[in-house]
């Protein structure tokens, strides 16, 4: 229950899905956490039950495709907290579930910017604090689909190979000053993003379910505490040596 005492960390989309996972479980370790969300009410309500359970929670309405407003979130979280040592990047959108040649150039860069330029906006500006801390833990949520091809959701793909590859950026150059930075890749994990998703691209959202489930090997879609316990070990320090890695959570799905 004391893995995460005396960290404080800031989770993007942290109201519902993964995200609310890795607060409720990082608060339990014992973080002091921030949610970032633009479902206030989700969050307030997310933010309020852990505070009163006796955890140091707090909640900011933040769109993370807006810059000024991820920088002011941060910078309050910091001042609150005293300071920041972590920040989970993990809001994300999956777009239309379109052909290619059929998506929008509007479509394309809603996705490019929740996902692709929330998380430069997130690490960017939690750098500072960091660094200013003397370490850190930088973890971003890709997917499955930032390393194999699924079919069906191009700017999805580009965008979750995006974060890949600017996580291994990123480890390298904030190395020398123990800023560690990882990415997370998980395969469907049953939120509801991946249900609006299943509505989306099917008629049938149990065949749909189902479905999906058969397509990992070990026979079932992920749980956000699948995610969030992996979340926990690399903002602690029991991950002190791991930087600039793929964590693949995927029940087998890129194993074949």
């Amino acid at each position: 229950m004391n893995r995460l005492v005396g960290k404080t960390a800031a989770v993007t989309g942290g109201a519902v899905g993964i995200g609310r996972a890795c607060v409720e479980r990082m608060a339990e370790e014992g973080a002091r956490v921030a949610i970032f969300d633009v479902m206030g009410a989700d969050g307030q309500a997310l933010a309020d039950a852990l505070t009163a359970s006796g955890h140091d929670v707090g909640f900011w309405l933040v769109d993370v495709s807006d810059e000024a407003a991820v920088k002011a979130a941060i910078d309050a979280a910091a001042a609150r907290f005293g300071g920041l040592q972590v920040i989970v990047n993990n809001a994300g959108i999956s777009g239309s579930p379109k052909p290619t040649d059929q998506v929008t150039e509007a479509e394309w860069d809603r996705v490019q910017a929740v996902n692709v330029k929330g998380v430069f906006f997130g690490t960017k500006h939690a750098i500072p604090h960091l660094r200013a801390a003397g370490t850190g833990s930088i973890i971003n949520l890709s997917s499955i689909a930032g390393l194999i091809g699924v079919g069906g959701i191009a700017p999805y793909h580009a965008s979750k190979g995006a974060v890949r590859l600017m996580s291994k950026n990123d480890a390298i150059t904030y190395a020398p000053e123990r800023i560690r930075v990882n990415s997370i890749h998980p395969a469907y994990i049953w939120t509801p993003m991946v249900e609006n998703h299943l509505r989306a691209t099917a008629p049938d959202l149990e065949a749909a379910k189902v479905a999906a489930a058969a397509a990992h090997p070990i026979g079932n879609m992920g749980e956000p505490d699948d995610i969030a316990w992996a979340v926990v070990w690399l903002a602690s320090d029991e991950a002190k040596f791991v930087t600039g890695a793929e964590i693949v959570i995927d029940g087998g799905y890129t194993a074949r």
